[in-house]
C-alpha cells in the first residue's frame, strides 16, 4: 500500500515527485514584525524532502494577523524574510507553497501592529481566549466588514500572493479552513450578513471564489490552492448545512482550474469527502488528522486523494520521507513545545541516523 505514495504527480504547475506533502502548521516563531528567520530558513529546508511544504498560516495585512509572532506577506522586509526561506528550501531540493491566512475574528488587538479592533464578516464575539505576550485575554467582538471592505480585502490576498511569488515561493495556498476569515463567510454562526456576502449559499461562499479567483489571476491558476475543513467546528464554528455548503462551493471553485483542493477531513464518514472528490476536477490533497502513515497511503492506492498531507508528523520527524521509505521509527511530537520560542520542538528534532 506504501507504494502509492512514490510515485511522481503534480498539483496543477508545481511538479511532485512523491506524494508525501507537509501540511501547514502555525508555529509562532516569526519577529515581532512578522518577518520570517534564519530559523524558520532552517526549519523548513530540513523538511525539503517532502513532496511540497506548505508553510504555516501567513497574514495578508496587518488586519489579518491574530497570533503572537506568525509571518505576514505585507511588507518588503516580510518579502525579504521569505526569500531565506524559500532559497534555503530550494537549496535543498524542495519546493515550497505559502498559506495566506486572514484570521478574521479570531484575534486580539495586543497582537497586531496597529492595535486595531478585528474585523470579521459580522460581529459575533467568538468564544475563548488568545494568548497575548501579557497572557490569556478574551477575544473582543469583532467589527463588520463593510462591502467596500470586503472587496478591500480580497485584494489584500492578491497583493499578498504577488508578494510570496515575489519572494520564490513555488506557489499560495488560501486558507478556507479552521474558522478563520474565509471559513466564517462560510459558516451560518459567524456569517449574519445581508448584502451579496451573506445569506444564501452562493452568497456565502461569494468571499472565498473571489479571493481564489483574484490569486488565481494574479500567479497563475496552476500555482494556487486553497484549504477547506468541511464540518470542522474549530475556532467556534457552526455549519448548520455543511452537506449542501461544501458541493456549493467546490462547483464554484472548479471553473477557475486552481492547482489543488487541500481537504482536512477530521473525522466522521467519507460520503462527503467522496462527494467533494467527484466534484473536483483537478487534484485533490487530503489530511486525514490523526491517521496513521497506511492508512493515509490508502487513501492514495483507492483514488480517493491524489497526495496526502501530514502535520504533527512532518514537525516530529524532519526526515519523514526516508524515515517511512526505509521503515525506521517515527519520533513522537512534544506538543508542549509547539507554539513556544526558540529551537525546541522547532529545528532540534533528530534524524534517523541508521
Amino acid at each position: 500500500m506504501l507504494n502509492a505514495l512514490w510515485t511522481p504527480t503534480a498539483l496543477g504547475d508545481i511538479a511532485l515527485p512523491h506524494r508525501l506533502v507537509m501540511a501547514p502548521m502555525t508555529r509562532d516563531r516569526s519577529t515581532p514584525e512578522g518577518v520570517p528567520t534564519e530559523m524558520n530558513a532552517e526549519y523548513y529546508a530540513q523538511r525539503a524532502s517532502h513532496a511540497l511544504i506548505i508553510t504555516e498560516g501567513t497574514q495578508p495585512s496587518p488586519d489579518g494577523q491574530g497570533y503572537l509572532l506568525t509571518p505576514g506577506l505585507h511588507s518588503a522586509e516580510q518579502v525579504a524574510g521569505w526569500r531565506k526561506v524559500t532559497d534555503a528550501v530550494h537549496a535543498a531540493g524542495g519546493r515550497i507553497v505559502v498559506q495566506l491566512m486572514h484570521v478574521g475574528r479570531i484575534a486580539h488587538p495586543d497582537n497586531t501592529p496597529h492595535g486595531r479592533q478585528p474585523v470579521a464578516p459580522s460581529a459575533v464575539r467568538p468564544a475563548g481566549t488568545m494568548f497575548t505576550a501579557s497572557g490569556p485575554r478574551e477575544m473582543p467582538t469583532p467589527r463588520a466588514l463593510t462591502t467596500a471592505e470586503v472587496t478591500a480585502t480580497v485584494e489584500d490576498f492578491r497583493r499578498a500572493a504577488a508578494a510570496a511569488m515575489d519572494a520564490g515561493a513555488d506557489g499560495v495556498e488560501i486558507h478556507g479552513a479552521n474558522g478563520y476569515l474565509v471559513h466564517q463567510f462560510l459558516a451560518s454562526n459567524t456569517n449574519h450578513r445581508t448584502d451579496r456576502y451573506g445569506g444564501a449559499l452562493e452568497n456565502r461562499v461569494r468571499f472565498a471564489v473571489e479571493v481564489a479567483s483574484a490569486v488565481a489571476d494574479e500567479i497563475g491558476a496552476g500555482r494556487t490552492g486553497i484549504r477547506l475543513s468541511p464540518g470542522n467546528t474549530y475556532n467556534d464554528i457552526q455549519e448548520d448545512d455543511t452537506d449542501t455548503l461544501y458541493p456549493t462551493l467546490v462547483r464554484e471553485l472548479a471553473p477557475l482550474g486552481l492547482g489543488y483542493l487541500h481537504l482536512l477531513h477530521s473525522g466522521g464518514g467519507d460520503e462527503l469527502l467522496d462527494t467533494l472528490r467527484g466534484l473536483w476536477p483537478g487534484a485533490l490533497v487530503l489530511n486525514r488528522a490523526g491517521a496513521d502513515i497506511p492508512t493515509r497511503a490508502k487513501d492514495v492506492a483507492q483514488g480517493r486523494a491524489d497526495v496526502v498531507s501530514v502535520g504533527a508528523l512532518a514537525l516530529a520527524n524532519p526526515d519523514l520521507v526516508g524515515r517511512v521509505r526505509s521503515g525506521a521509527p517515527l519520533n513522537t511530537p512534544d506538543p508542549a513545545t509547539f507554539y513556544g520560542g526558540g529551537a525546541a520542538g522547532y529545528t532540534d528534532y533528530p534524524t534517523h541516523s541508521g
